[in-house]
């Protein structure tokens, strides 16, 4: 149901907004929907009404402790979209009622938040807001991999982990537009026509490690350029298994399971390994700014396609997170505080 207007006046009047608070580490049910204080804007913040939060698989990390915004309670989630209700002093360039977007801001499972305004980017009169949402961490994400951490040149191959996924599938849609081969593994054969879709070349069924000797027939023994894995530890050896020389592994997956110990002299064939540190590729302002508007305008001209699986109430948040750590996802998740 829908939330009234008299729930939330009533919530103004107490100072308090709805949000999913941890109060303590732990699995998908310590999301619970609470009152919170509502934000007033500090010195270069802005306060938003929050449209659309994204959930990401960095905040299952969040809520198991992983890595966090310090001890619990806390209000997880770190995307989303919105409108501009408060200005903090010093902050220029935005106004009260501007749509606006943001990326690593601590507190966005709730219906308002208090952003640096560093963080934030202005979405297009043409972009809808729950597509600028679901675009910064993945898009950003993937938009790093493909233009710094692996930058390919067209007739190259790669192969893509979780192929169908949030971030594969902005992934293969990049490198398929710079003409790049693209082999896709998917867990499951119904995710088969998704990756199809988003442009793999060729998709593999595969839910370990068993990808290896099908991905060197598909290359002539060769293997390939370049590897973008999201599987985990896992896989980790395996995409090592599978690089030509001086191939590089775009390695994203720490959340599952442990983070491989590397020693330089088991690395073979003169292969790069890069764990591509999200931050560190919109570390200014002017980055950020940026890398968002190529990808708001590759997604106005049809070049990106941002596709929205599920949506969710705040008092959702743990059928989210269930659902996101099942890997029975494909396509971007959202919570709508609105609902």
């Amino acid at each position: 149901m829908p939330v009234g207007a008299g729930d939330r006046d009533d919530r103004r009047r107490r100072g308090t907004v709805r949000a999913v608070v941890v109060e303590e580490l732990g699995g998908p049910e310590v999301l619970r929907l609470r009152e919170w204080p509502d934000p007033e804007p500090e010195p270069g913040e802005v306060v938003v009404d929050i449209e659309f939060s994204g959930v990401n698989f960095m905040d299952t990390g969040t809520r198991s402790g992983f890595s966090t915004p310090g001890r619990p309670p806390f209000v997880p989630g770190v995307e989303g979209a919105g409108r501009i209700t408060a200005l903090g002093e010093g902050v220029s360039g935005f106004a009260t009622g501007d749509r606006v977007a943001w990326v690593f801001a601590y507190g966005s499972y709730a219906e308002r938040i208090a952003i640096p305004a560093d963080r934030i980017v202005p979405i297009p009169d043409d972009i809808p807001s729950d597509i600028a949402a679901a675009t910064m961490m993945q898009g950003l994400t993937a938009h790093h991999f493909v233009t710094e951490s692996a930058p390919l040149p067209e007739g190259a191959t790669a192969l893509v982990h979780s192929v169908a996924g949030g971030v594969g599938r902005i992934v293969v849609q990049l490198l398929a537009r710079r003409g790049v081969r693209v082999i896709g593994l998917v867990s499951r054969e119904e995710k088969v026509p998704v990756a199809k879709k988003a442009g793999a070349d060729e998709v593999l069924v595969s839910s370990g490690g068993d990808f290896v000797d099908r991905v060197k027939a598909l290359t002539g023994g060769e293997g390939v350029h370049a590897v973008f894995d999201g599987g985990g530890a896992a896989t980790f050896w395996r995409s090592i298994e599978v690089l030509r020389r001086a191939g590089t592994l775009v390695f994203y997956g720490p959340l599952l399971g442990d983070i491989p110990t590397v020693r330089m002299l088991d690395l073979p064939r003169s292969v790069k390994v890069t764990y591509a540190v999200f931050a560190d590729h919109i570390h200014t302002r002017e980055l950020l700014h940026q890398h968002t508007a190529d990808l708001f305008d590759k997604i106005r001209e049809g070049e990106l396609h941002i596709d929205i699986s599920r949506r969710y109430p705040l008092g959702a948040a743990e059928q989210a997170h269930t659902d996101i750590e099942s890997r029975r996802t494909s396509g971007k998740l959202l919570l709508d505080p609105r609902l």
